[in-house]
């Protein structure tokens, strides 16, 4: 049995704010820095330590593993890969997601969000948020996306699971993956076959540890949360009511 552990990062500038974040590289909030540590708390207490940690490129995460790893007193070699980098939103980016409600209507807002195949409005090239001419991911020949759907994150997510993961997981490494909600989202997805329409509902709160647990040949088993049902209800239900307009 294979365990690997999933982390959200804490709770970003833009979360608190209810804006489109993607690939805009934003800070944690005090409380989300309190989530990190808290996820750290947890993971020592449930025995977990770690030989190699992947994030992706987000200073968001990487201030999440750090705290995390300052909690568990653990210094694993820390691998950064884009892959694991949040969906990119397109021209939604930087937007108010309930401001967008009131514009398109909650069930557009949901389909942006949550669909599988749905794919935002492209982001105009050259404008504030797009990333097309940042020097960290050109230097690397890493390809900027103008919009993706979730489609789009689970196949870069499969291509990073199997060129990076299944080799670590052959050599006994315990891994942690410190990245953002929709990349965990899409892994889950590809790792359990979860259908297209069980995903819509299907949420990765911020700073909780979500275990999924592998059998001998690395296949998918089951996964779970380090958190009491009452933490994982409000975590979930703070996710699902970002798009929720009070009456």
């Amino acid at each position: 049995m294979y365990k690997i552990v999933f982390l959200r990062h804490g709770e970003s500038t833009w979360n608190k704010k209810g804006l489109f974040t993607g690939w805009v590289d934003v800070d944690l909030t005090p409380h989300g820095r309190h989530e990190a540590r808290e996820a750290g708390r947890k993971l020592k207490q449930a025995d977990f330590k770690f030989d190699i940690v992947f994030e992706n490129f987000f200073k968001r995460c990487r201030e999440t593993t750090q705290l995390v790893l300052g909690e568990i007193n653990s210094q694993p070699k820390i691998r950064k890969d884009w892959r694991l980098n949040e969906r990119h939103y397109g021209a939604l980016e930087g937007l108010n997601k309930k401001a967008q409600v009131e514009k398109y209507g909650e069930e557009q807002v949901f389909i942006w969000r949550r669909s599988f195949k749905a794919r935002p409005p492209k982001i105009k090239k050259g404008s504030h948020y797009d990333q097309s001419d940042n020097l960290m991911y050109l230097n690397k020949g890493i390809p900027v996306p103008l919009t993706e759907s979730l489609q789009d994150v689970e196949r870069r997510v499969k291509d990073f699971w199997q060129e990076k993961i299944i080799p670590a997981l052959k050599q006994n490494k315990r891994i942690l993956i410190s990245a953002s909600g929709n990349s965990l989202r899409a892994l889950v997805k590809f790792l359990s076959g979860m259908s297209a329409e069980k995903v819509m509902s299907f949420n990765v709160p911020t700073g909780l540890p979500l275990v999924c647990e592998l059998d001998k040949n690395l296949h998918y088993q089951r996964h779970y949360y380090l958190a009491t049902k009452k933490e994982l209800l409000a975590a979930v239900n703070k996710v699902k009511n970002q798009i929720k307009l009070k009456k």
